[in-house]
């Protein structure tokens, strides 16, 4: 079972010392963000890209900043990406940070993971998003959540919600989470996440995302295994209670946006907040097309 708690930090070893860290970091034609990724990276003691066939110089800019590059190639079902890799990979060290091509460590938040990883009394770590959207920084709008990427390796693991899965599904864990079992802390510093490129990237991106979403709703209550949806629960929890309640609503994308928009405050961020929650919306509204398209043809 995670318990939620924020960690005491211990004395931090010399800046010069690589952190004892396994970094993995799923990867598919991002050479425009994975240089910046693997710069902020440079002080962990190693790195792997699990490239999917990229077909730009991805695997070639990995192996220029010193990354390892193994190709994992997805033909459905599960384990998907990052869980092959945790169970696959010959990690060197005992602790996990799982990261994306479009984040980046800040040095404070380097350097927290170093003192946080000695401390015995903790196997995994909520670490938050700094979301950075069509270059602004997104601090309103119900944008900045935690995820549980930096954990003891065995002692996490993904939840998998659905296994009857296929290649339109994302090859990687879409909004599956890392199970802990262990006393869980929160870091204090951020990840700084590019959430898009571009918005053809974003809409690319987001159309595998929410066929993954629509089959698992289908599948109720038997795909909440370890995350069960609740409304006093973690983030996570809270917002598969959110979803869980209100897909079903007449209007529900219109109703999402509203929410976060208005809400939340999103309108605070500008030209890029009504985009991002416009988006949020438009997910939601793909998502419920999806799940009607899913039920007609099993129908048929």
């Amino acid at each position: 079972m995670q318990t939620l708690e924020e960690p005491r930090l211990l004395r931090s070893a010399p800046c010069d010392t690589p952190i004892p860290l396994s970094v993995i970091i799923p990867v598919r034609n991002e050479a425009r963000n994975l240089p910046r990724c693997l710069e902020s990276l440079r002080a962990a003691g190693e790195v792997y890209v699990v490239d999917s066939g990229s077909t730009d110089e991805t695997a070639e800019i990995a192996r220029t900043f010193g990354a390892k590059v193994v190709q994992f190639h997805y033909h459905g079902g599960w384990p998907k990406k990052r869980q092959w890799a945790m169970d696959k990979l010959p990690l060197a060290y005992d602790w996990v940070l799982l990261l994306d091509a479009d984040e980046l460590l800040t040095p404070d938040l380097a350097e927290e993971i170093r003192q946080a990883i000695q401390n015995p009394s903790y196997d995994g770590y909520y670490i938050g998003l700094c979301m950075h959207f069509l270059g602004r920084t997104l601090r309103h709008g119900n944008a900045t959540f935690y995820k549980l990427s930096l954990f003891r390796r065995g002692q996490g693991r993904f939840e998998c919600r659905c296994k009857d899965q296929d290649a339109s599904m994302c090859d990687m864990e879409v909004h599956e989470h890392v199970v802990v079992e262990g006393r869980t802390a929160k870091l204090q510093h951020l990840v700084v996440h590019h959430n898009s490129e571009s918005l053809s990237h974003y809409i690319r991106k987001h159309d595998d995302y929410s066929n993954w979403e629509a089959r698992v709703w289908l599948q109720g209550e038997s795909s909440y295994i370890d995350l069960a949806p609740a409304l006093f629960g973690n983030q996570a929890q809270r917002r598969r209670w959110l979803k869980r309640n209100y897909l079903g609503v007449p209007g529900s994308p219109v109703l999402y946006f509203l929410y976060k928009y208005f809400f939340r405050l999103g309108f605070l961020d500008g030209v890029p907040g009504l985009i991002y929650c416009g988006f949020q919306g438009i997910q939601f509204f793909h998502i419920k097309s999806k799940i009607y398209e899913l039920r007609n043809n099993s129908r048929r």
